[in-house]
């Protein structure tokens, strides 16, 4: 067993674990943040992306001992209390989930992409998305919801209609 120390949606976590144990088991067991859900466990779906210091991750491939003294960012820490991410309410508003087993992931992704580029194109969307599946939305209300929390999220000058930059 290993101790070892993470900042978790921006809180220092202290957790023992094994050397084998894969982030994605340590997020969800040892610190009861179910969001990250576990779906294929060979990096094929996405479902349970994290980011790592804002890096997308598929926390399935990564042991938890490799991100030691990182910045860990679930689901979870998505939301300000009780108030929605732009991201979170977009795939509300848009529908762009159903079961929702993907949708911690995409969400994820989402965040990453609109970090480094905050007004993509629904083509860099869509590449930044196909590393996560999504077996129920065909895709189209995921990207409409990317596009909405990508312009939420534009500051106020630049979103405002007739406003050059």
């Amino acid at each position: 067993m290993k101790r070892i120390q993470l900042t978790v949606n921006g809180q220092p976590r202290e957790i023992e674990v094994e050397g084998r144990t894969l982030l994605v088991h340590a997020i969800r067991e040892h610190l009861g943040l179910t969001g990250t859900h576990i779906g294929c466990d060979t990096t094929s779906c996405g479902a349970c992306t994290v980011l790592v210091d804002g890096v997308p991750v598929k926390s399935c491939t990564l042991f938890a001992i490799q991100a030691e003294g990182c910045s860990i960012q679930t689901v979870e820490g998505l939301a300000s209390g009780d108030q929605l991410h732009p991201i979170q309410k977009a795939f509300w508003d848009c529908h762009g989930l159903q079961c929702g087993f993907c949708t911690p992931g995409m969400m994820l992704v989402s965040k990453a992409l609109l970090a480094q580029n905050p007004d993509p194109s629904e083509q860099e969307i869509r590449e930044a998305i196909s590393g996560n599946i999504c077996r129920c939305t065909g895709y189209m209300n995921i990207v409409k919801a990317i596009r909405q929390a990508a312009a939420a999220m534009q500051p106020a000058e630049l979103a405002a209609p007739g406003k050059e930059v």
